[in-house]
């Protein structure tokens, strides 16, 4: 079995915020693969399905970010689940808008929600990193991952979160890489050649054959001298 966590805060107030992408994401896996509703558990809302022949139980924690290891930690050990069984969603700064990464352990790096983790549950848990850019100083960092995603933003926000839902069954079988190939191909598809081949200009028609001249070679010869 699979824990897959978004991080986020409820409420419609923050539903769009670049915060929330951690929702967004598992929001989507439920939508495209068929989970069942949305039920209060665990201080959150779960979720249950399958990912291919994973077992996986998605979840929101509704603690706010700041204590969404509260929650976790009470889902993983009613499901007896170990920090490795978890994915969790978040939204990351030090990527640009759209790039995503896929890390195993590490530090929080300041993010409020992965401390929170690390309190309750450790740092052996697999963080599915979704950039959303930087403001450009620290200070400026609470007021923008709280904020609303931009219009501008809506098109690769869309790809990003499609790509997350197609490769959803390779991350719950622990293929990150294939995972990541998934989202990729969602950002930047192949681009179908646009250029025409020319065909090679064609043979000309052979024109009108000349009627034969039932003259012989001498009586020309005579004709040409007359």
């Amino acid at each position: 079995m699979r824990l897959f966590v978004g991080l986020g805060n409820p409420g419609p107030k923050y539903a769009r915020h670049r915060h929330n992408i951690g929702f967004m994401a598992v929001d989507r896996i439920a939508a495209d693969h068929g989970f069942s509703p949305w039920r209060g558990k665990f201080q959150g809302a779960l979720s249950e399905g399958r990912l291919g022949s994973e077992k996986v139980m998605l979840l929101k924690p509704e603690t706010f970010m700041n204590l969404s290891g509260q929650s976790v930690g009470e889902a993983m050990r009613f499901f007896k689940l170990a920090p490795e069984d978890v994915v969790v969603f978040h939204d990351e700064i030090d990527l640009a808008p759209g790039k995503l990464r896929v890390k195993s352990g590490g530090g929080h790096a300041g993010h409020n929600g992965l401390r929170s983790l690390h309190a309750h549950i450790g740092e052996a848990y697999t963080r599915v990193r979704m950039g959303v850019g930087h403001p450009g100083h620290k200070d400026r960092v609470p007021g923008y991952v709280l904020h609303d995603f931009p219009k501008a933003d809506e098109a690769w926000l869309d790809d990003l979160l499609r790509g997350i839902s197609d490769g959803a069954e390779a991350l719950a079988a622990g293929d990150t890489g294939r995972f990541q190939n998934a989202v990729a191909l969602r950002l930047n598809p192949p681009r179908s050649s646009t250029t025409k081949r020319e065909d090679p200009d064609p043979a000309p028609e052979p024109g009108p054959r000349a009627p034969e001249d039932p003259r012989s070679p001498l009586q020309k010869l005579v004709d040409r001298f007359r």
